[in-house]
This record gives structure tokens, C-alpha cells and sequence, in this order.
């Protein structure tokens, strides 16, 4: 047999018009063909816009494209006084529609992959950000020798700091105002941050060539006490010429009071990761972690710890979880949070019931920081043990039939499929089931149903407005 045709080439620009969403900020154009129409996706795009796009791979019925720029606007876009970035796709967008379109496209998802034909009946709530704005607690930016001028649409050998121009891993467009996603005083800040970088001589990180001294900048936000706290990534490679007295005066200077700390970081990898597979890290000046606030209890957070990006809108998903695992249930009944990370939920489970709360995750500092955060919020009746979730299942078989609810929340490849098994087989009455890829849920809300669970309600939580990303929250029960 020949080879297949295939309508366009990797690489190829397209000049198209979105007509239709799809799941996950996919953008539908059509290309009319003699063979009916082309479909084409388009990656962070909106039905109304005129957009030059990318290919990136093509089928012999549809293609996947990468954004360049937006040519036209959709007339539903509105002004706002951000700073447009890449990771905001749809901050023109009323926020409205933003989550009319995640709800028509994820609930789709359950009837075509999950094979939940009444999921509108079963659609509980759209659990909303309490802040549509200004909602992340940490932010990282990245350094370039290669900058992308936004007004003059093209690439200068120059000094940038900012976020990477869409599409691309080695040139940044300069962040020179608010975005609106972070902290407003900061980011308004952040200009003189890189002049202070760009007058000491020493060069940003050039990518393609993997040299450089200025890598990343990272901020971490806590809201329970209104302060950032600072890690400055760097290579080696002139380290003895960098001023660090000077960049700590500029740093007390620009924030004051709301300056947490401040840690310099060494990363000679030449991958464009922040964190370094080996390196130093130094507390310059204050403190290494700051404490957040979720429904009561604190949790003492460092720069690398993994936290809820959203917090006040996390703090909505843990109750509105918590209000689907808790309702109807009796006092001996035995509780399982798997893929427990630092042991937010489980501990807030812990608080809500008296019976034990087992939290297991197999990212054993992630275990170290939950026990050290239960002792600290005085939660006795919780349980963490630092192990895969499916060697604990099959390690522990004591827990079979004793199990009234199992919390899920794994990452976002979701379940493998030997995993949601060994789940299956210990025979809990209910299943509360978190996820940050609806579409992995989906597959396996069928796998659920065929053993014998029922899909009862399902979110949704606005975790991060302006992007495509939504999270669901399932109650199953047998």
C-alpha cells in the first residue's frame, strides 16, 4: 500500500477561522476539501478569532496546530488592563464564557468517553475561583538572551526576562506590568528587577547555545500573610561577579515588610527545568518557607514544596470533596486519601470526622511535610505512609472490605489502569474522585461503572481562570 496523503506538512503556516471549541482551549477551524471538510485544532484559540497557526501534526482527516499570533479578535473579547502573556490565553474572554465552554466540553467528555449518557442530570455544581484576578501564589520567569518584542513581532539578541514567547523554549517576552494571574505589586516591580540584572553585566541564559549566568526567577505568594518569598536561579558561571548585597538591598527596597525571603539558587543543567537535578541552594536572607491558610489550618510551604496554585478556589474543591466523601456516613467509618501529597485534604477530612484518615503518597518529603503539618495543626486521627499507592494496596491487604470512602486525586496522567484495580478490589462503599484531566477521569469512570460503582454527581472548580484547565470532582458509590 502507499503512503497515506496528508493535506499539509509539519511547519507549515495556515491562516485560519475558528468556528468551534473542543475540550482542553482547542479551537476548531474547517478547510473545505473534496472530500468533505478538513478539521483543524488549534491550540489556545476561540470561536471568532482569525488566527496564523502552526502544524504540528497532520492526519489524513485533521490536523493539530500551535498558535503564532491572533490576527482578529472574537467580538465577544473585552479590554482589560493586563498585560497580555501566553499563559492567559483567554483573559479577553468574559469569564462567563470561559465557563460555559468548560462545562459544555467536559461534560461531553463523559458522554463520549465515559459512556454517561445523563451526566447533565448528574452535574452538581461549577465550584468558582473567589478570585477571578491575581489568583496564583507562584509565578516563575525565565531569563533569555534572546527577547521577543511583542510590538514589533520578532525576535532581538537582547536581555529578557518575562515568559516564554508561545510556541517557543528559547526566547521571552518581557513582563513589564501587572498580568493580572500573579501579584499586581510585584509584577509591576519586576521591570526594575531586570534593569538591576541586565546593568550588572552578567548574562542572561542563552538556550539554544546552554550558557549563561541568569536562569529563573521564582516567586512564591502566601495570602494567609501577604508575602513573596523569592529564589533566584543562576548558573556557576560567574558567580564570583554577582553582587548579592546589592540584590538583597533591591529586593528589601521594591518590597519592604512583604519580603518573606530570599534563596539563590545554582543550576548548571542544560535542560530548561528550574529545579537542578544536582546544585546548591542558599538562604540568603529571612526565611525558606511562608505559611498559607486553607479552611483553618496552616501549611508551612518552601519554594519547591507542591501546593495548590489557587488556594482560595483549592480551599472550595476540598470542601466541596470533603461535603461528597463525609455526607450519610458513620462514625467507624475508615477513610483512605491516596495520592495524598502534602496531606492537605487528608487532614482536612481528619478535622470533619473522628475516625482514621489514611494519607498515602510515594513522594516521601511530601509524607515528611504532612506529618509535620498534622502536628503542627493537631490533627491526631490521620495516618501517612510514604509508598506507591499500589504497592501500599497490595501490601496491605487488611484493608479490604473495611473502607467506607477512598479519596483519588492523582496526578494528571491519571490512574494506571493496574492501580484502579487494586482501588476496585477493596471494595469501598464510596469513591470521591479528584481530577486535574477530566479526560482521564472519563476513561476510567467507565472502568468503574463496569465493576459495579455508579457515577452519583459530578463539579466542576474554575481552579485557573483564563486557561482552558478545569477540574472535576466525582462521587461514585457501589
Amino acid at each position: 500500500m502507499g503512503r497515506k496523503f496528508r493535506l499539509f506538512k509539519r511547519g507549515q503556516i495556515l491562516e485560519l477561522e475558528i468556528t468551534g471549541f473542543a475540550f482542553g482551549g482547542k479551537g476548531i477551524a474547517k478547510i473545505p476539501t473534496d472530500q468533505g471538510d478538513f478539521t483543524v485544532f488549534v491550540q489556545n484559540t476561540y470561536p471568532g478569532q482569525k488566527v496564523q497557526a502552526r502544524i504540528v501534526k497532520c492526519q489524513a482527516r485533521h490536523a493539530e496546530c500551535k498558535l503564532d499570533k491572533v490576527l482578529r479578535r472574537s467580538e465577544v473579547e473585552i479590554e482589560t488592563p493586563f498585560q497580555p502573556i501566553p499563559g492567559a490565553p483567554y483573559a479577553t474572554v468574559p469569564l462567563a464564557l470561559q465557563q460555559e465552554k468548560k462545562k459544555e466540553t467536559t461534560l461531553d467528555l463523559f458522554k463520549r468517553i465515559g459512556n454517561v449518557s445523563d451526566i447533565d442530570e448528574k452535574f452538581d455544581e461549577f465550584v468558582l475561583s473567589p478570585r477571578e484576578w491575581h489568583y496564583r501564589n507562584k509565578m516563575e520567569y525565565s531569563f533569555s538572551e534572546i527577547r521577543f518584542d511583542l510590538e514589533e513581532e520578532q525576535e532581538h539578541d537582547d536581555f529578557g526576562l518575562g515568559f516564554k514567547h508561545r510556541g517557543t523554549w528559547w526566547s521571552v517576552e518581557n513582563l513589564d506590568a501587572d498580568s493580572g494571574i500573579f501579584d499586581a505589586d510585584f509584577e509591576n516591580k519586576l521591570r526594575q528587577l531586570r534593569l538591576f540584572f541586565e546593568k550588572s553585566g552578567l548574562p542572561a541564559w542563552h538556550p539554544p547555545q546552554r550558557k549563561g549566568f541568569y536562569r529563573f526567577l521564582v516567586a512564591r505568594k502566601s495570602y494567609a500573610q501577604d508575602q513573596i518569598l523569592l529564589n533566584l536561579v543562576t548558573s556557576s558561571d560567574g558567580l564570583d561577579q554577582f553582587d548579592q548585597d546589592a540584590f538583597l538591598a533591591l529586593c528589601k527596597e521594591l518590597l519592604g515588610n512583604r519580603l518573606a525571603g530570599v534563596v539563590h539558587s545554582i543550576n548548571d543543567d542544560t535542560g530548561e527545568r528550574v529545579e537542578a537535578r544536582a546544585g546548591d541552594q542558599k538562604l540568603l536572607w529571612g526565611h525558606e518557607t511562608v505559611i498559607e491558610t486553607i479552611s483553618g489550618l496552616d501549611f508551612e510551604i518552601s519554594l519547591n514544596s507542591f501546593f495548590q496554585t489557587n488556594p482560595g478556589s483549592a480551599e472550595r474543591l476540598y470542601n466541596k470533596a470533603i461535603s461528597y466523601a463525609t455526607e450519610g456516613t458513620e462514625d467507624d467509618h475508615v477513610f483512605m486519601d491516596l495520592f495524598c501529597g502534602t496531606g492537605t485534604i487528608t487532614q482536612l477530612l481528619a478535622k470533619k470526622v473522628k475516625s482514621d484518615v489514611v494519607g498515602v503518597d510515594i513522594v516521601e518529603s511530601a509524607i515528611a511535610n504532612a506529618k509535620l503539618s498534622a502536628q503542627l495543626n493537631g490533627v491526631p486521627n490521620v495516618n501517612f505512609i510514604a509508598e506507591d499507592a499500589g504497592k501500599f494496596l497490595l501490601n496491605n491487604p487488611e484493608y479490604k472490605g473495611q473502607i467506607g470512602t477512598i479519596m483519588l486525586d492523582p496526578p494528571r496522567a491519571g490512574i494506571s489502569p493496574k492501580t484502579l484495580r487494586k482501588v476496585i478490589r477493596l471494595e469501598a462503599d464510596r469513591i470521591v474522585y479528584i481530577s486535574c484531566n477530566p479526560a482521564t477521569q472519563a476513561r476510567d469512570t467507565e472502568i468503574l461503572i463496569e465493576s459495579g460503582y455508579s457515577l452519583k454527581k459530578l463539579s466542576l472548580c474554575d481552579q485557573f481562570p483564563h486557561t482552558s484547565h478545569v477540574e472535576t470532582i466525582a462521587l461514585f458509590e457501589k
